[in-house]
């Protein structure tokens, strides 16, 4: 599998560590509008190609796979021109800005019969799946609580006037795109969507959220997901049933280790080798694309559309409103 990346950011710094621990995986090129910029990772990692022209990436016949790293607002473009120019795609999360655009990425995939993943860490981690195994020892259900937050360094560029992208509205950032997203998935992908979501939300006076709070209402239970970028917290996730509880340490982005509790015993499970998460998503994207299995990729990619879904409508409670919005409405 020979990939291509869009963006120079830290977490493309991250994937292209993940590539090299995996056979059968290696990058080929590098997309930035500077070539500076990709210069550093492409001497890191041995990348034998730089483009600052996306075409000649997408043309590139060395290419299979393109990595979209770039601005959330650019999430869905980037992706939407691979596809079109026969390449699989892994786009970061959140995947896309609105739901209607992950529905048409969808729908452009399945056309080409091409492969199409969200690069979401928390769903293939193998610490998750322990967690999917062992979750119905607690009996029915009651409470989750997730908190993911992290301190961001932008924020002080945003207190003194600026208006970094991870902060901004045009190019769909937030609290809730950036970081409460893990949040999202960790539930969802447990539980599936919830019958009612509602983010209460801190805003910035441009309009974005810096933190908050999200419910999901469930048949018989609540979820409220907290994430902070505004703030730093213990990160943890807890889920509480009639027999006992769940207590993941350092919560959902890396489930790094988990703490069972039912009645008097507890028992710690710890199934992850890896530090890099990404390692995980990328072993299991290499092992669908060694397969071809579309019916797979397909399977997750209509997950990633449910999730969409519920981040759009909590998005749209909290009053958030993006550049693609107002895009969408004209077009």
């Amino acid at each position: 599998m020979k990939i291509g990346t869009i963006g120079t950011g830290f977490i493309v710094d991250m994937f292209l560590s993940a590539v090299e621990q995996l056979d059968d995986v290696e990058c080929t090129a590098v997309y930035s509008r500077r070539e500076e910029s990709a210069q550093p990772l492409a001497e890191k990692y041995g990348v034998p190609a730089i483009y600052t022209d996306l075409d000649q990436l997408f043309r590139d016949p060395e290419v299979d796979m393109i990595y979209v790293a770039s601005p959330n607002s650019l999430h869905y473009a980037h992706s939407y021109q691979a596809l079109e120019h026969g390449k699989h795609v892994i786009c970061e999360k959140p995947f896309t800005s609105t739901a209607s655009e992950t529905n048409r990425l969808t729908a452009l995939a399945e056309k080409n019969h091409l492969l199409l993943f969200e690069g979401i860490t928390t769903i293939h981690l193998p610490n998750y799946q322990t967690i999917k195994d062992c979750i119905q020892e607690l009996g029915s259900i009651k409470l989750v609580q997730c908190n993911y937050s992290q301190y961001s360094s932008k924020y002080d560029a945003l207190l003194h006037g600026e208006t970094p992208n991870v902060f901004n509205p045009e190019f769909s950032g937030g609290a809730l795109a950036d970081i409460n997203i893990y949040n999202l998935h960790f539930v969802m992908n447990l539980f599936g969507a919830p019958e009612t979501v509602h983010y209460a939300a801190n805003k910035h006076e441009n309009g974005i959220d810096t933190s908050g709070v999200l419910l999901m209402q469930y048949d018989h239970f609540t979820a409220e997901c907290a994430g902070a970028k505004d703030t730093k917290s213990k990160n943890f996730v807890l889920v509480q049933g009639e027999h006992g509880y769940l207590h993941v340490e350092n919560g959902a982005n890396g489930c790094q280790r988990i703490h069972l509790h039912l009645g008097e015993k507890t028992v710690e499970l710890n199934n992850q080798i890896m530090t890099n998460p990404l390692y995980y998503e990328l072993l299991a994207f290499r092992e669908i694309f060694k397969n071809q299995d579309v019916q797979q990729c397909y399977e997750l990619l209509h997950y990633s559309q449910s999730v969409m879904d519920v981040y759009e409508k909590a998005r749209q409670t909290a009053g958030i409103i993006f550049a693609a919005d107002k895009q969408q409405e004209s077009d």
